[in-house]
């Protein structure tokens, strides 16, 4: 059977909360609606496999349910499935989920989650959701945030704006600026060793409240001293009034170190004592990224194309990855001691290397989750054996074993002291855990954190694969669109692909791509980064994925397009997606979606349970028959031939015989919005004419100047036809226009007729001389279904494509028949429309308030077209995508032997030699 998507489960879930009564079929139907098949429920029914106990009043099947039934209301239904959830019978079977009822009520419980589940029967549609499982939806949980930590942040930037302002030089030079930034993180340490232990309580913040003046002046001298204190390992060597604080090293404050100690203002000194009024014991490990952010100069991170993710964005990434796994093989030798110790022995093994690391946030999420886990695994060694706490004096797992790669050399800093703060943070847990301290300094691991451009670098050099070792790879690269991307990043291109040629159109997150899957290729490493959803949308797929398959990778998981949230000062406004490579292997694969895990068969570029087939652009429709497809007209006029509803008005006003030369204009935001706009339409044969029209000789003028100061050859070509768009298109016939751009919300894209009085801009594309059909082919659910997979985005929302989307779009053959009823739809639907005059498409396309009979009409059409493809209605769009991209990959093997057949039938003769 298919599988179920949220939706159809729901649809099928209903009707069973509307019985006027309820019997043992009940459970059978409840396991239907989730997608069991129905040969399983009636093996069930007929008890050949129902491992109940008692099977008068009891239905179970292994590793899904056991039903228990009651129809004496002196039995106490929480008392009932107490006794189940704890009974041997029912543990032997691992039911997934324990149900008692008495045709009123029902109670259930998860035994994987521990929920439970208490309601009405006929509520059942309301709580469709808890029993998603049986269809292969996890439940997926995230960590939530803390945000707290972004005001810290905030008085950090301000006090490193107050000391630019006092110390202006340091603009000018970038060493002593660098310099400036290891300041910065020097602080972050004492203010965080002060509320942990590492220092004495508030010991930093009250030193320079007590051994500095108010004014600020001697403030620059004591820090100085300071740092030197903290690199000193033998308290006599210090000055006697800091012979009390410990000693650090550990790199941070080594001399060698490039340092700017700031002079100090009054109110740069105020700011400092502040700060460390703040508690930063329970600082989030992302701060480091939003603090980043705050405290360099705006501006300058966002350069690189890099944002600070949360939490929960970076468990995304190490979950799935392995960190499910590990957990699942804990959960699995709960009771064994042995296991349990080569659990603990594999995780101290593991690698983790981030080859876009910034501060740090994704090697520190993935180092605290797996001392979290050791801690639970020694927790439980200790109960099982309590000789093993006596055992217990550090931890197994080295921060040696994290690796990155940076090219902000403050980054690099950040990102090792954050490592450390990580350390110690577990380290007190170790201790409130099992009675023993582990000390933080004097610091000695740092982490293997490279400075460069990862680009660049062999990434090998710095994290080595030798195939056996379990390594992950995690993060997320610099984005950096195409046209955005500046001389250094496009020569990083030229780097990574060296002979391979590659298109100029690439995403610069897609080196990190291709760079990743050549690290992983032939070994046991697996990555999965965070990336913007570009590179899995329209053409960007089929520049990218082809090699990558090539390559024998494939993806592991993936999450699908989801808005960007983290701690960062200013939020990055970006959708974007978690997706991960691994060798093609016989593993489970899962998908993301809505927060929840399904597992699937094939993962392909878009995201979706399909084949790894990949549309990539083309001239033509593949489908032959349906018609062309063209880009809208462009003016490239500065303006000039482009005329606002007032402006047309005033012309025609001044100049009525301006008239036979101007015709609607009309683009995406018009045709949806209902703006009206006009344009300058003059062919080569009018010229005269027109140009004997003083407004429009004068806009002529303007166009010739607007094109002659273009940096392209080809725009100043065009001066001389000012009259003439740059590329007319327009034809004068009825035209169906496509809007380029669409709200994903709706659940059509406005497509429409326009008449032979109208130029479609080339924010939008053209039909010309249409039949109706294709109207009713392009406004159909399955049209949608296909744009929704292969189209780009702009942020989330669809960015048709004539030569990705429309000309790749399967449709089988169509009859006449069929053509003259999608004809009459098509009218139908248009018909509503203009009963709708007064409103925008905008408005009647918004999903919200969309009228019922336009509604109606767009249904039948979905119905019509949906049987050109099949008579056997579809139960959800996933069933529609897969039948699509079938018949999408049979119509290019078609195209292909065709292809073949007309080679040979070219292929010249060889000439034969009579022999004398």
């Amino acid at each position: 059977m298919a599988r179920l998507n949220l939706k159809a489960i729901e649809e099928r879930v209903k009707p069973l909360g509307n019985h006027d009564y309820y019997d043992r079929e009940f459970i059978y139907d409840l396991l239907l609606a989730y997608g069991k098949p129905k040969s399983s429920i009636t093996r069930l029914r007929s008890g050949a496999i129902n491992v109940a106990e008692d099977p008068v009043c009891e239905v179970a099947q292994k590793n899904v349910v056991y039903f228990k039934e009651s129809q004496n209301d002196s039995v106490d239904l929480l008392l009932e499935i107490e006794r189940l959830r704890t009974a041997a019978h029912v543990k032997r079977y691992t039911p997934r989920f324990i149900i008692v009822t008495d045709y009123a009520e029902m109670l259930a419980w998860d035994m994987k989650t521990g929920e439970n589940l208490i309601i009405p029967l006929r509520d059942i549609a309301k709580h469709f959701t808890f029993f998603l499982p049986w269809a292969g939806m996890e439940k997926a949980q995230y960590v939530a945030e803390a945000h707290a930590d972004v005001k810290a942040a905030e008085q950090m930037g301000k006090l490193f704006d107050e000391l630019l302002h006092a110390n202006p030089e340091l603009l000018d030079h970038p060493e002593r600026r660098h310099g400036l930034n290891v300041f910065f993180t020097r602080l972050l340490f004492c203010y965080f060793a002060e509320d942990t232990g590492i220092f004495a309580p508030n010991q930093f913040t009250n030193a320079v409240g007590s051994q500095t003046l108010e004014d600020g002046s001697d403030t620059q001298e004591f820090l100085t001293d300071l740092f030197e204190a903290l690199d000193t390992a033998t308290p006599e060597d210090k000055p006697s009034h800091l012979q009390a604080f410990p000693y650090v090293n550990g790199r941070l404050f080594s001399k060698d170190q490039s340092l700017t100690v700031p002079v100090f203002t009054k109110q740069a000194r105020t700011m400092l004592i502040n700060l460390g009024k703040l508690i930063w014991q329970e600082i989030n490990p992302d701060i480091f990224g939003s603090m980043f952010q705050a405290i360099v100069t705006p501006g300058k991170r966002s350069d690189l194309g890099q944002h600070y993710t949360s939490v929960p964005n970076i468990l995304k990434t190490i979950e799935p990855l392995f960190l499910d796994e590990l957990r699942e093989e804990f959960d699995a030798n709960y009771d064994k001691a042995k296991q349990l110790e080569k659990l603990l022995e594999r995780i101290s093994q593991i690698k983790v290397f981030d080859p876009a690391c910034g501060s740090g946030n994704f090697l520190v999420i993935a180092y605290k989750e797996l001392r979290k886990l050791e801690h639970s695994i020694l927790e439980r060694l200790a109960d099982l054996n309590p000789a093993y706490a006596t055992l217990f004096t550090d931890s197994k797992i080295s921060i040696e074993n994290f690796f990155g790669i940076e090219i902000d050399d403050f980054a690099v800093e950040v990102a090792i002291l954050s490592l450390w703060i990580a350390k110690h943070q577990m380290n007190q847990e170790f201790k409130e855990k099992f009675g023993t301290s582990i000390p933080l300094i004097p610091l000695k691991e740092s982490g293997h954190i490279r400075a460069g451009n990862a680009a660049r670098i062999e990434w090998s050099e710095v994290c080595p694969n030798n195939g056996r070792d379990e390594l992950y790879l995690i993060g997320n690269p610099p984005y950096v669109g195409s046209s955005m991307q500046d001389s250094t990043q496009k020569a990083d291109f030229i780097h990574v692909f060296k002979e391979q040629p590659f298109s100029k159109k690439l995403d610069y997150v897609t080196l990190w791509i291709i760079k990743g899957a050549q690290y992983i290729k032939g070994t046991e490493a697996r990555l999965a980064f965070v990336t913007t959803n570009s590179i899995t949308q329209g053409e960007h797929v089929g520049l990218l994925f082809p090699s990558i398959f090539e390559m024998g990778i494939e993806i592991g998981y993936a999450y699908t397009s989801f808005k960007w949230q983290n701690n960062a000062k200013h939020n990055a406004g970006v959708s974007v997606v978690v997706m991960s490579l691994r060798n093609a292997s016989s593993a489970a694969k899962f998908l993301f979606q809505d927060d929840l895990r399904v597992r699937v068969k094939n993962i392909s570029p878009y995201l979706s349970d399909n084949s790894n087939v990949v549309v990539t652009s083309r001239p033509k429709p593949i489908a032959r028959f349906m018609p062309q497809m063209l880009f809208g007209s462009k003016p490239t006029d500065g303006g000039h031939l482009i005329l606002s509803e007032q402006e047309c008005r005033d012309l025609l006003a001044m100049q009525p015989e301006a008239a036979r030369f101007i015709k609607k204009y009309c683009g995406s935001n018009e045709f949806i919005n209902g703006k009206l706009r006009h344009c300058i339409w003059v062919q080569d044969d009018e010229v005269s004419a027109a140009a004997g029209i003083a407004e429009l000789k004068r806009r002529f003028k303007l166009v010739s100047e607007s094109r002659l100061a273009s940096k392209k050859q080809a725009t100043q070509a065009l001066e001389d036809v000012p009259y003439r768009f740059a590329e007319p298109r327009y034809k004068p016939t009825d035209s169906i226009i496509v809007p380029r751009v669409s709200s994903e919300r709706r659940e059509y894209i406005p497509i429409g007729y326009l008449g032979s009085d109208t130029v479609i801009s080339n924010l939008a594309y053209a039909i010309y001389d249409a039949d109706p059909w294709a109207f009713a082919l392009l406004t159909s659910k399955i049209h949608m279904v296909w744009t929704a997979a292969v189209c780009g985005r702009l942020e989330s929302r669809f960015s048709y494509s004539n030569t990705i989307v429309y000309n790749n779009f399967p449709v089988p053959p169509l009859s006449d028949h069929v053509k003259q009823n999608l004809t009459e739809l098509a009218f139908r639907v248009l018909d509503v429309r203009e009963y709708y005059c007064e409103c925008t498409l905008a408005e009647l396309y918004d999903p919200d308030r969309m009228p019922l009979d336009l509604r109606e009409a767009h249904a039948a059409i979905d119905v019509a077209v949906d049987r050109i493809y099949r008579q056997k209605p579809f139960e959800s769009d996933e069933e529609r995508l897969s039948m699509l991209f079938a018949l999408y990959e049979q119509l290019i093997e078609e195209e292909r032997i065709q292809l073949e057949a007309v080679k040979v039938t070219k292929k010249p003769r060889r000439s034969r030699k009579v022999q004398a």
